[in-house]
Order: structure tokens, then C-alpha cells, then sequence
């Protein structure tokens, strides 16, 4: 075993494998800009290392592979007109896309807590292992955010409506709930990962991305949907709108006890971040690629970033922990088209581009 790099993000080789592991397990890896630029650089390596047949992330500790991105620190730039929102998801999109298209089987160990930055870099892998502990969200809206990473491109490919449902609710997915909305390949037991660990690592040099699969079967419970797979056509009757009036009009007129849920935990998010996010999913639905979607999502969060909702939400959730933000405008009826055009406008020489 050859050490490479300590500290906020471990980069190893173990056998076969190139280990990337998020070292913050008090911050429940939330990742920093550092450690993205550290994932990079751990990626040349192994991509140019011939030695190494597989890439596999993990978190460090019991919790989960990771919380987000280091939410604080945004919040604090972003409340003195810093640049760190624009330099950061610059490089952590940049990222996003490289997993997505990386030349070596890519294993992203999902267990116990998954959100954000961490869906960012788990959910575009090629080899996607959930577990019985995992619990996946993307929860932006609550932050007067949107899901972004990619998010807008994995939640408008979920079948149905399921995506939108996600995207909008925040909800948290099971194991088997990510492998139906697409985030993810299979479940194996999490008391497994260790022993399939280690099998990676003893993989042959000239192992193919399908054999890599045929060692995680072998380990897999075959789980593909989970409690809200089984909502399906109930989810796909309430949310297949494109405006979020339509939504909850619709959850209103259906009384049940699941939309009424559903539209208490609505009326918590940013009426703001609920219409720009099902703008950017629909828009989503009609892009090719994960690139166009993310150089969309790179213009929506610099306009977030300049926004009193990112920073009121942000201080509610995780500041004051007071789970009382008061959002601007406070409903969805006063989010007006002049408000949302900035969030869509091209923004010429800050554009995002991928190498």
C-alpha cells in the first residue's frame, strides 16, 4: 500500500485500485474546494497509472460517504459579495463531468448519508453501490437552492414524475428507491462492503468495467425499488406540471394523506428555489447530455449565490438551526417571470466549460 496524500481527502492505491476517501468525518465529509482539487489530481494519477484497474470512493467513519459541500463557508462569501460560489462549483462541476466520462471503471461506495456535493461525485460514477444504511437527497430547495451536481440531469432521467417529486420535496431515498430513480446500480448488504472492498483491490491488471460488474453482482441483493417506487402513479398524477401552481392545486384537490404530507413539506421550501428547480428539471428532460444540463445549473447558482433566499436559507438550516426561513417572495403565486430570468440568462465570458 502506497500513501499518497493524508489529511481532508485520502488518494491511495490498495492492489488494483485507486481509493479516494473524503476524510472529514466530523463534518460528515462535506467537501471543500481543496478537496475537490485533491480529487482531480488523484484522477490524473490513477487514470495514468497502469497499475490501477479501478477507482473506488468512500467516506471515512460510520455516518455516510457525505453531507454536501462545505455549506458554511459558502454562506460566509456569499454574505460579503465573495467569489468562492463561482470558483467553487466552476471546479466541482468541472469534476462532476469528468466522473461521468472517467476511461476506468469508477466504484462510488453510496452508504449511509448521500446528499448533495457527495450525489455529485457518487451518482455520475459507472459503478454505483447503495446500501440497507443509505440515505440519499438532494435537498437545495430547503436551502433556497436547487439540486445541482448534475442533479437536474439524474432526477429528470428517474422514470415518471419520481424525479420531480425528489427534486422539489427533498425527500430522502432508500437504497433500493435509488436504484428505481437511476441513481444507483445496486444494493449490497453494508455489512458486505468491506469483503467487496477488498475484492476490488485484488482484481486483475486487465479487468474490464464489465467484470467489475460481475464482482458486484455477486455481492448484490438485487433490491430495485423501494416504499416510494411503489407511490409511482400517485407521484406521476401529482407532479407531471410544469408550473408549481398546478402542483399543489393538485395535491389540494387529491386530500389524501400523502399529498397532504407532501404539500406541508412543499410550503417549507423557497417558493423561489421550488420554480427554478422544476424549470431546470423540464429543461433537463429535453438535454442530451449531463454537460448541457450542468453549463445550465453553473447560471442558475451564481444568480442563487447573489440571492437573500440562498443566505436566509442557509441560516435557518445550518446557522441558527432555527428551521424558520423567511423566504423572498413568500409564495409561489409572487415568483414572477422578471425574477426567474436571470437564472436562464447566458452569462457570457464566465460560461462554463469542460476541458
Amino acid at each position: 500500500m502506497s500513501v499518497v496524500e493524508e489529511g481532508d481527502l485520502i488518494a491511495r492505491v490498495e492492489g488494483a485500485a485507486g481509493v479516494i476517501r473524503l476524510n472529514r468525518p466530523k463534518a460528515l465529509n462535506a467537501v471543500t474546494l481543496e478537496m475537490f482539487r485533491d480529487i482531480d489530481k488523484a484522477l490524473d494519477r490513477f487514470e495514468a497509472d497502469p497499475g490501477i484497474t479501478v477507482i473506488l470512493l468512500e467516506g471515512a467513519g460510520e455516518r455516510g460517504l457525505c453531507a454536501g459541500g462545505d455549506i458554511r463557508t459558502l454562506w460566509e462569501s456569499s454574505k460579503v459579495n465573495g467569489d468562492l460560489g463561482k470558483i467553487l462549483w466552476r471546479e466541482e462541476y468541472v469534476l462532476n463531468a469528468r466522473i461521468k466520462t472517467f476511461p476506468k471503471p469508477y466504484v462510488a461506495f453510496m452508504d449511509g448519508i448521500v446528499m448533495g456535493g457527495g450525489v455529485g461525485l457518487s451518482a455520475h460514477a459507472s459503478h454505483r453501490v447503495v446500501t440497507d444504511r443509505t440515505k440519499l437527497a438532494m435537498p437545495e430547495v430547503g436551502l433556497g437552492f436547487f439540486p445541482d451536481v448534475g442533479g437536474t440531469f439524474l432526477l429528470s432521467h428517474s422514470p415518471g414524475e419520481i424525479g420531480t417529486y425528489f427534486g422539489l420535496t427533498g425527500q430522502t431515498m432508500n437504497g433500493p428507491d435509488a436504484i428505481h430513480a437511476k441513481f444507483a446500480d445496486w444494493v449490497v448488504p453494508g455489512g458486505r462492503l468491506p469483503e467487496l472492498r477488498e475484492a476490488l483491490t485484488k482484481l486483475h491488471s486487465g479487468a474490464t468495467a464489465a467484470d467489475v460488474s460481475k464482482l458486484i453482482n455477486g455481492f448484490s441483493t438485487g433490491e430495485t425499488a423501494g416504499p416510494v417506487a411503489a407511490k409511482e402513479p400517485t407521484i406521476d398524477a401529482l407532479f407531471g406540471f410544469d408550473r408549481m401552481e398546478d402542483i399543489f392545486t393538485a395535491l389540494k384537490r387529491d386530500g389524501s394523506e400523502f399529498a397532504l404530507t407532501t404539500l406541508k413539506t412543499l410550503n417549507e421550501k423557497s417558493p423561489r428555489g421550488m420554480v427554478v428547480t422544476l424549470n431546470l428539471l423540464r429543461l433537463a428532460r429535453k438535454s442530451s447530455s449531463l454537460e448541457e444540463c450542468l453549463v445550465r445549473e453553473y447560471r442558475a447558482a451564481l444568480e442563487v449565490f447573489r440571492s437573500d433566499d440562498f443566505r436566509e436559507g442557509v441560516r435557518a438550516a445550518v446557522i441558527d438551526k432555527d428551521r424558520n426561513p423567511s423566504w423572498s417572495p413568500p409564495r409561489i403565486e409572487d415568483v414572477t417571470p422578471q425574477m426567474l430570468a436571470p437564472y436562464f440568462a447566458e452569462i457570457g465570458a464566465d460560461e462554463l466549460k469542460f476541458n
